[in-house]
Formats: structure tokens, sequence, C-alpha cells
């Protein structure tokens, strides 16, 4: 992991906050393009009431608006969990060139954990991954936010 890695995985951290300031499921992505940022987001699944607005898929729009082009062949994306199903189909759509993720997702993760869509041998392209980076950070704003959820879901049925 280099010295820029970590700044844009830190980027990616920072829109995972402020994504659960707005009570979204904290999740961070940015894409960088020639060792510049992009594109960045964080869930807006509630705020839009939109099962498809996850950081990945927006962030992924808004650096193909940025380019001009539909391929991000160039491109790396930095998320702060391992993408679900969905963000991992749209990468290889997008023919996203690395994926760099914080944390796995063991429940619906896509890039190695349940499935490995990215790398698929069928599809016609397959995603640089590499995980781990900020795992302990990553993980620790998710648990957070859902230990939060149970808490207050256990205080209302009481």
């Amino acid at each position: 992991m280099t010295k820029l890695d970590e700044l844009f995985m830190q980027e990616a951290l920072r829109q995972a906050q402020k994504a659960l300031a707005a009570d979204e499921v904290p999740v961070g992505a940015v894409i960088v393009h020639e060792n510049k940022i992009i594109a960045r987001a964080g869930n807006q699944v509630e705020m839009l009431k939109d099962p498809t607005a996850h950081a990945e898929m927006i962030a992924i729009t808004q650096a193909t608006n940025y380019l001009g082009a539909k391929w991000l062949q160039e491109c790396a994306l930095y998320v702060t969990i391992e993408p679900c199903s969905m963000c991992a189909g749209a990468m290889v759509l997008a023919r996203l060139g690395h994926l760099f993720y914080g944390v796995e997702d063991p429940k619906t993760g896509a890039c190695g954990s349940v499935v490995n869509l990215v790398q698929h041998h069928k599809l016609n392209h397959r995603i640089d991954v590499q995980s781990g980076i900020f795992a302990a950070e990553c993980g620790g704003i998710l648990s957070e936010f859902f230990q939060k959820k149970r808490k207050m879901k256990m205080e209302r049925e009481n």
C-alpha cells in the first residue's frame, strides 16, 4: 500500500463519515484517475429512497460524467467495504481498472467473500483487487452504526 493509497482511502472514510452523519449505512467511495480524485460519494439509499444509491454506484456515475466516457479502465475505486453484487457488476461493466477496499463483507461481498464477480472467468473484464486497507477503521464505523441501530430498535420495543 502506498501513501497515495492511504490518502485516497482516508477520503473514502471521510465520505463514509458524511453518510453516517446523514444516518445512512456509512460507506464511502472515491474514484481516482491519474492520481486525482474525480468522484467521491457516500451511500444515499435512505435519502433518495433508492436501493441502487450505493456510494460506488454514485461514484461511477460521477467518474464517467467527469471523463465523458463509459470506460474506467484507467481508474481505481477506493471503497470502505467490499462491494455488493450490484456494485461489482457495475464495476465490471465500466471496466474499472483497480479496486481497493477496506473491510470484507461476509454477507453480501461480491469481490471474493461470498462470490467474486470482479474476477469471474466467464465475464469479459477482470478487476485487480486489493483488500484490507484501513480495515479496522472501515469495519469500526460500520460496527458502530449497526450497534446504534440495534440499540435504538431494542429501546423502541421495550
